[in-house]
């Protein structure tokens, strides 16, 4: 028996021996539940699977590090190995890697008995663990899963890729299998096996699911807890990413874009205006239509080609929480929306400059795709640097509609009232509240989160009439403005020495 073994032998009696006196790091309680119940079906050769279901920053990462350390050591005699796969190599199976080195370069016992091997490979003793990439087109098959089977943001995991390359390693062994994540839809890798193994812990009454909040962490962790209510403060409870990523509540795959709580977070109490105010800080949002902007949102699948209005929608930016120390930006609330349908860009160019030089906009967001591009590039020579032009892709697009959410849900996009005898049929307000009942979105697995929205094609509404999405589109670009620096002292704007809006009265 080596030195190592006889050591080794009296510590690892207890797991959380090991990993507390000698990994010199004390387990929270939701972390210690989690440790025994894996370690307990390794021991025994139980050949569970477990589902560990934990908000972000919650110290999942690291329990995974301190179990497979623990594991390697005490199988540092057999030859029993551990497989772990991630969504990504780069940057999350690096990312593994990176820590399990780090906790076992700290741990009284492993700090001097560990080696790297062919860069994917850790090994103590007789014991090793692999990582590897769960990315659909990766090459894993034939690695074996003795002891343990991880799959890490099982969220983010294919389905297809897990049954038909992953799942295998550890059907010959009895390997223990834990799914590691953080809520995402009901579709997910994740979702399958939580339901999977939920009815296995009702059958046999043994523990297989953990799954844990943002207030089981902050019970423990005040911090986190005041990080947390930050973060909803900022976003909304509601915020799909609010809601799985710290309370563990799964969503929808597919669904209504704006539900009803959604779009009462949207409803103002300002008054539509139809000129500016003096002293009021103004912005423009303008999605310009044609059909070169539909063909490059056929990756979207869910744009609508047959829109053919360019349609402006005008915000003044309330300062009031841009002095908040959380939130830090305007709220943004829609004065008033004008659409253009079938007019040539040239002569909408000259509309556009006369309602700049009218409203003295501190930014002008346009979309720049297709046939945009000209109407944007005229803005930019114009105007100089107030234009911001956007262009979409099925990222960006995906983007700022996760943003947009973010916006309506922290209520920091509001609505103009309707007024006596407004909205009717063919105004543009009755227009954006009929597209946002009939704006849809469909999330897609992987880590990049990316979700595909509008209206879909062909949608009629119940008056028989095409719905479009054009006023959605461009009530979302005010998520642009957030990335701004908006220069404000007291009420007044203070304007750049040679400004091109002050320029507007000389030369147009």
């Amino acid at each position: 028996m080596t030195s190592l073994h006889m050591v080794v032998k009296r510590t690892l009696k207890n797991p959380l021996l090991f990993i507390e006196r000698a990994g010199k790091i004390k387990l929270r309680n939701y972390q210690i539940q989690v440790a025994k119940a894996i370690t307990n079906s390794v021991i025994k050769n139980l050949g569970l699977t477990f589902v560990v279901m934990f908000p972000r920053q919650s110290g999942k990462n690291e329990l995974q590090a301190q179990i497979e350390s623990y594991l390697l050591t005490l199988y540092s005699t057999l030859n029993k190995d551990i497989v772990k796969v991630s969504p990504t190599w780069r940057p999350q199976s690096l990312n593994a890697m990176h820590r399990l080195d780090r906790v076992l370069s700290n741990n009284l016992l492993t700090k001097n008995a560990y080696t790297k091997e062919e860069g994917y490979i850790f090994k103590v003793g007789n014991s090793r663990i692999y990582f590897f990439s769960g990315q659909p087109e990766s090459n894993i098959v034939g690695a074996t899963a003795g002891a343990l089977l991880e799959v890490d943001e099982a969220q983010d995991v294919d389905i297809n890729k897990f049954d038909k390359d992953i799942s295998p390693m550890a059907a010959s062994t009895n390997a223990t299998r834990v799914f590691w994540g953080t809520a995402w839809t009901e579709t997910t890798l994740l979702a399958r096996e939580l339901k999977a193994a939920k009815a296995e812990q009702k059958r046999d009454h043994i523990k297989r699911v953990f799954v844990c909040n943002a207030h089981t962490v902050a019970k423990e962790v005040p911090a986190y807890g005041k990080f947390v209510e930050e973060q909803v403060r900022k976003l909304g409870r509601q915020n799909p990413l609010i809601k799985t990523q710290f309370f563990s509540e799964m969503i929808g795959a597919e669904g209504g874009m704006f539900p009803s709580s959604r779009r009462s977070a949207m409803q103002g109490q300002h008054a539509r205006i139809t000129e500016p105010i003096p002293g009021e800080l103004y912005a423009f949002l303008i999605d310009v239509a044609g059909e070169d902007e539909a063909a490059t949102l056929e990756l979207d699948r869910m744009s609508n080609p047959g829109r053919d209005s360019t349609t402006l929608t005008i915000v003044r930016a309330n300062t009031a929480t841009l002095n908040d120390p959380i939130i830090h930006a305007p709220t943004y609330e829609v004065v008033l929306r004008r659409e253009w349908t079938g007019s040539k860009h040239t002569l909408l160019y000259q509309v556009l400059l006369d309602l700049a030089k009218t409203w003295m906009p501190l930014w002008i967001v346009i979309d720049c795709t297709g046939i945009g591009a000209g109407l944007s590039a005229f803005l930019v020579a114009a105007l100089g640097d107030h234009v911001l032009p956007f262009l979409f892709t099925s990222s960006t697009k995906s983007a700022l509609g996760w943003n947009f959410i973010s916006l309506c849900e922290s209520g920091r996009f509001k609505d103009h009232k309707p007024e006596r005898g407004y909205p009717h049929l063919r105004d543009e307000r009755y227009q954006f509240w009929n597209q946002l009942d009939y704006c849809q979105m469909e999330v897609q697995i992987g880590p990049d989160r990316k979700m595909k929205w509008g209206v879909p094609d062909g949608t009629r509404d119940l008056n028989g009439e095409l719905v479009h999405d054009d006023f959605i589109t461009s009530a979302a670009m005010a998520t642009v403005l957030d990335e701004q620096t908006w220069i404000v002292s007291g009420q007044p704007l203070i304007i750049r020495a040679a400004d091109p809006l002050l320029e507007l009265d000389k030369g147009f």
